[in-house]
């Protein structure tokens, strides 16, 4: 366990911020930094198949130790963190024996990671943490996932009397940025199924997510001087303002939860002659899902009839969807993982997830990857913690589940 931590502490010194308007893949340098250490570590403990393409995608495999036909089954994590925060000169610290009251993360800035606002470290009393010296994101999403995922391998392979099959493991990048599956090779990877590594708390078992698609509306204006402006002026920014108000005002994040769709605008830059708005989409329900861009639509024909034709333009695409429809017809690879949990002493908190994960774009790709929790909390923030327990239950849960793939491997229909 302590080579666990001592791997993940070495991963978040190397700077992996993504970068959503670069065009590149990966979309900043230091994520292919990250992944050619990455790739000697991998080669350095005798894992076969190292391979590292020129995107950044890294892929690995531990050889089965059993001669019987075994499902494949794939472990994956992503390499860069959020672009909501640095993750630049990350400084670490180690809380032992958190006591439940307040961390003081930066005394000269008064920063405080506290129960009061975070009432999840509670639930951690008496354990040991690893948190940020609050300039910083920690970045255990998910470099937490990618020490878990290279521990586990390294103890099945210590421990030869776990009897598995073939097992992969893959590290990519840009997850943050929506991009993390995209150039994800599937058939390279060669898995039957798969499982990110990449929830938060403790237990979590993840194979719903939000359907998503991103909005961009531009909203054209006409200036005029404003004293003649009468008849005259179409002002973009008040335009914007009227298509804003004709959405529902509690549909948004911080009016929702659980299955609960939103709109979210997610940035606005304007002048008279021009405004540009962008939006997220989201809901978990297919239907509902559609029926929003539908209504984005709608509203786009009710400005353009009121202000005059082209004054707003939409441009709409979806980003992924719910796998839910992916993994209903596998639902052995859940009885796995949920008895695996069971196994690590974790009891199993089978959610929704109101965002998204690599494992939706790659279950349509047609690898089926649910999503395990990896143990960070506050995720993309100078908040950021993670429990060192909660890393050492998730490596657990990923050596165990691999040695049930194995045991159930006659009960298990080889997918196609």
């Amino acid at each position: 366990m302590e080579k666990l931590i001592e791997r993940f502490l070495k991963y978040v010194s190397f700077e992996t911020t993504s970068d959503e308007e670069a065009g590149v893949t990966p979309s900043t340098p230091g994520q292919m930094v990250l992944a050619k250490y990455l790739k000697e570590e991998l080669e350095s403990l005798g894992l076969q198949e190292v391979f590292l393409d020129d995107n950044g995608y890294l892929y690995a495999t531990l050889p089965a130790n059993i001669d019987q036909q075994v499902p494949v089954v794939g472990f994956i994590a992503h390499m860069d963190t959020a672009p909501d925060m640095s993750g630049k000169n990350v400084t670490p610290r180690i809380v032992q024996n958190y006591d439940g009251g307040d961390i003081v993360l930066n005394a000269a800035e008064s920063i405080v990671l506290s129960p009061s606002q975070f009432p999840e470290l509670k639930n951690h009393v008496g354990e040991d943490l690893i948190v940020t010296d609050g300039n910083t994101l920690l970045g255990a999403d998910d470099k937490a996932g990618i020490a878990e995922i290279i521990s586990g391998v390294e103890y099945l392979m210590q421990h030869p009397e776990i009897e598995h099959g073939k097992i992969r493991i893959a590290f990519n990048p840009d997850e943050e940025i929506g991009l993390g599956a995209h150039k994800f090779d599937v058939e390279r990877f060669g898995c039957d199924f798969a499982y990110t590594f990449d929830g938060g708390e403790v237990g979590e078992l993840e194979f719903e997510n939000f359907n998503a698609a991103a909005a961009k509306l531009t909203f054209t204006g006409r200036n005029v001087h404003p004293g003649t402006a009468k008849n005259k002026m179409i002002n973009s920014i008040r335009v914007a303002n009227h298509f804003i108000s004709m959405l529902p005002s509690h549909e948004t994040p911080e009016h929702t939860e659980g299955y609960e769709g939103f709109y979210h605008v997610i940035s606005f830059n304007g002048t008279v002659e021009q405004t540009v708005v962008n939006y997220i989409i989201r809901d978990h329900s297919r239907e509902r899902f559609e029926s929003r861009k539908r209504e984005f639509q709608h509203l786009t024909n009710k400005i353009n009839a009121e202000y005059g034709e082209g004054t707003l333009k939409l441009e709409l695409r979806d980003q992924y969807y719910n796998m839910r429809e992916k993994i209903e017809p596998v639902m052995y690879v859940i009885d796995i993982a949920k008895e695996a949990m069971l196994a690590s002493d974790v009891q199993p908190v089978v959610k929704a997830i109101r965002g998204g994960t690599d494992g939706a774009q790659l279950s349509f790709k047609g690898l089926p990857c649910p999503n395990i929790f990896a143990g960070g909390m506050n995720m993309h923030g100078r908040f950021e913690y993670v429990p060192i327990p909660s890393m050492e239950k998730a490596m657990k849960v990923m050596v165990k589940i691999a040695e049930l793939t194995a045991k159930r491997s006659t009960n298990l229909t080889k997918l196609t």
